[in-house]
């Protein structure tokens, strides 16, 4: 199973430019927000040291992370080939 954990937090200003585009995508993608002030602890385990940050999962293995805002074509583009 596919999936993509959106690493983010409320004072963060280019997870507030990327947040509209995970939201739309959310409807087509298996998509998962993590607010890094909320869950500290799994930001560290997946080794999470900027946001926003995107962490592509398949079948429970990270395949790639990807670190700034990206467009909406740039995740389909990652997720298409996990």
């Amino acid at each position: 199973m596919k999936k993509i954990l959106y690493f983010n937090a409320s004072w963060c200003g280019p997870c507030r430019n990327l947040k509209p585009i995970v939201e739309s995508l959310s409807t087509q993608l298996n998509i998962q927000s993590i607010n890094i002030d909320d869950n500290p602890q799994l930001a560290q385990e997946y080794g999470i040291r900027s946001i926003p940050a995107l962490v592509f999962e398949k079948d429970g293995s990270i395949i790639e992370k990807k670190m700034g805002v990206l467009t909406e074509s740039q995740i389909k583009k990652v997720w298409k080939n996990l």
